[in-house]
């Protein structure tokens, strides 16, 4: 039996099946459509731009191989833009290096084809999950952390460099550096960090977070030489400066 519908589902939240096969739209737009979600449809990344440019999407589940512009160029032109959808690619390459450089590209989740759409819907329910950042007591508090000259606005999901510059995150990038200017200076596992960002329903994949705390150090790197988050040997990763609260 299936459990009850999220919040999200019961919000109507839009998901956007992005696919050049037909048949495979038709059975996942199914199935979405059956648990709570409205969802829309396009064959390929231009038929996707008619939609977004019409409406507001929550989520685009996205083949990799498609006519015309792929599925990895997609996500990485729509990824880096400010309130992007959540993305979770589906790809028939289902080996590991594939999957890391989906990730790479800003994707929030992967899954390879055939997928079981229970699999899919559950990984559609924990990005969307994450996305809403449903908030505890001392969230309420912050709506904003500044460390080491930077500052990650925690409302408009928005982090400027010490030179003022915003720097353009994916929501799989917002939410890990979130997990740790929430718990600075303590020593993260990668197991823990795989359920404070990604969702304690997310396939527990190390190489994963490794590839997100690659780009994410890339990101934080003004030239200034200052190492913001510490691999700490056999043990994980820790967020090094103090981060400064501001409501």
């Amino acid at each position: 039996m299936d459990r009850p519908a999220t919040l999200a589902e019961e919000a109507g939240a839009r998901i956007l099946i992005v696919d050049d096969d037909p048949g495979i739209r038709d059975v996942i737009s199914d199935f979405l459509t059956r648990h709570g979600y409205r969802v829309e449809e396009a064959s390929d990344a231009r038929a996707m731009e008619q939609v977004l440019a019409r409406t507001v999407i929550d989520l685009i589940v996205l083949d990799v191989m498609m006519p015309g512009e792929d599925g990895l160029s997609v996500c990485r032109r729509l990824s880096g833009a400010p309130g992007a959808p959540g993305i979770v690619m589906l790809s028939a390459m289902g080996e590991e290096t594939d999957r890391i450089v989906g990730l790479e590209l800003g994707a929030d989740d992967y899954l390879p084809k055939p997928c079981n759409p229970r699999e899919l819907l559950a990984r559609v329910r924990a990005v969307l999950r994450r996305r809403q950042e449903p908030r505890g007591p001392e969230e309420h508090i912050a709506a904003a952390c500044e460390f080491a000259g930077w500052r990650l606005d925690l409302v408009r999901r928005e982090l400027r460099s010490p030179q003022g510059v915003i720097v353009n995150l994916s929501s799989g990038e917002f939410s890990l550096l979130r997990a740790f200017v929430e718990r600075p200076q303590r020593v993260l596992t990668r197991d823990q960090l795989l359920d404070m960002a990604r969702g304690p329903d997310t396939e527990a994949y190390d190489r994963a977070i490794d590839v997100q705390i690659s780009r994410l150090r890339k990101k934080l790197d003004d030239g200034a030489g200052v190492e913001i988050i510490r691999t700490i040997r056999s043990e994980g990763y820790m967020f090094s400066p103090k981060v400064v609260r501001q409501s």
